[in-house]
């Protein structure tokens, strides 16, 4: 009885996921990167070693059985449509599965997407193309590991006009997010964009129910509110901001429904979703990684997280003298790597990084094709692609004197990018962002 009761959700859940279209938003750059993001938007910067901060939203949809997607893209975009395209297009056109890349082309008004309604809102004529009984929308800047089918079931049986993937995060925090009220139903009741006093969960005064920015609309909903919301010139065409506001305040049913319901994650683990839009927040996301058991598992094979692989040789490490010994420890070391001579702790290195003899690298990320000349030095750094660090160089000891050439955040990462350091990678062909 269970078993073809288990059968039978599997296919209404099935149904309705290969009825779906996913738009994804990932036009932004994300300044709180600061020069991270100087020659690639956020969803494009790589993370944990071998991925694209996207690969987690574009994995989220494939492995939910969602395989009609679209991106939205604007901000230097070169290198995250460069990723798709080589990455993504194992979907096979013969069974309806696509991945469309969408910049912003003024298609209908002499302007780029100027909110994330807008950018939907442009590309409405491509989305009804595909004929979807539902819009995913989804931001490609955050980590995480969600079914979207559990989501979609939740919607269709709530009966729901739009559903929103909420959070509880700290009430500290939840400025930085659109803050939601609900009613007993878990209907939507009250929502306010990143408001300067957040109001707390009731019961539970130093919480707050926070929007992940996941929202499920009827397609034909979605429509109506999107002409609508483009006809109001007081509006900033954005979801947070009006088009939710806006639908709570009516007569139509928006429901909540908590990332806990439908994250994946193995037994015992706590639900993962991160938002890595700062120096800080992105080195402490991907030294997570380095732990013996890190909270998000990229080894789970049930929930695989796709990206493009380079064909590279495995990692080296050489040497093995007292004073000169390649090796790592608590650390991930990618394809292409070389260490030669020189001592890793609590690291993550991209591919093709090469770390050279007599330095010592502890608690940094380095993003590929980094070069660690000899004798060098770096604690709690991020280094951007492409960078050469000069021989003898230290970085991550002295923060007022790495302040003078790098950017050094208030925790006291430091990053550094070929800019900093003087080099051309502009005139060399070599900033592949």
């Amino acid at each position: 009885m269970q078993k073809d009761q288990k059968e039978r959700r599997t296919r209404f859940v099935s149904s309705m996921t290969k009825n779906t279209y996913a738009m994804i938003l990932a036009g932004g750059r994300g300044s709180r990167l600061y020069n991270l993001t100087d020659w690639r938007a956020k969803p494009a910067v790589p993370f944990g070693g071998k991925f694209r901060i996207i690969d987690f939203v574009l994995s989220n949809c494939v492995n939910s059985g969602i395989r009609r997607i679209g991106v939205a893209t604007q901000y230097k975009s070169h290198s995250l449509i460069q990723h798709v395209q080589r990455g993504w297009s194992f979907l096979n056109g013969k069974f309806g599965e696509f991945i469309d890349v969408l910049p912003a082309q003024q298609w209908l008004e002499e302007s780029w997407y100027m909110g994330t309604a807008d950018a939907v809102f442009q590309n409405l004529d491509i989305l009804n193309g595909t004929k979807p009984d539902y819009v995913l929308i989804l931001a490609g800047d955050h980590v995480y590991k969600m079914d979207y089918g559990k989501m979609l079931a939740y919607h269709v049986e709530k009966k729901a006009d739009m559903t929103v993937a909420c959070i509880n995060v700290p009430l500290s925090d939840a400025t930085g997010f659109g803050v939601i009220g609900v009613d007993a139903d878990s209907r939507v009741v009250d929502f306010n964009e990143k408001p300067e006093h957040p109001t707390p969960i009731p019961g539970n005064p130093n919480r707050a129910l926070a929007s992940m920015g996941i929202y499920i609309f009827n397609t034909k909903f979605l429509c109506e509110q999107l002409e609508r919301d483009a006809a109001d010139p007081n509006s900033s065409h954005d979801f947070g901001k009006d088009i939710i506001p806006h639908l709570v305040s009516g007569k139509y049913r928006v429901i909540a429904q908590s990332f806990e319901d439908s994250c994946v994650k193995l037994n015992g683990e706590s639900p993962y979703w991160r938002d890595v839009g700062t120096i800080d927040a992105y080195w402490e996301a991907n030294m997570e990684l380095t732990k013996v058991t890190p909270d998000l598992n990229m080894y789970d094979q049930e929930w695989p997280i796709w990206t493009y692989q380079e064909q590279l040789p495995p990692a080296k490490f050489v040497f093995d003298d007292d004073n000169r010994r390649g090796m790592a420890v608590d650390s991930l070391v990618s394809g292409g790597c070389i260490i030669s001579g020189a001592y890793l702790s609590r690291s993550l290195l991209f591919s093709n990084v090469h770390v050279h003899s007599y330095s010592n690298v502890q608690d940094s990320v380095l993003l590929p094709n980094v070069t660690v000349s000899r004798s060098v030095t770096l604690k709690r750094v991020v280094v951007d692609k492409n960078c050469v660090i000069p021989e003898g160089m230290t970085v991550g000891v002295n923060p007022e004197q790495d302040k003078k050439h790098f950017f050094v955040t208030d925790k006291g990462i430091t990053l550094i990018t070929p800019e900093m350091l003087g080099q051309d990678v502009h005139g060399s062909g070599l900033r592949n962002s």
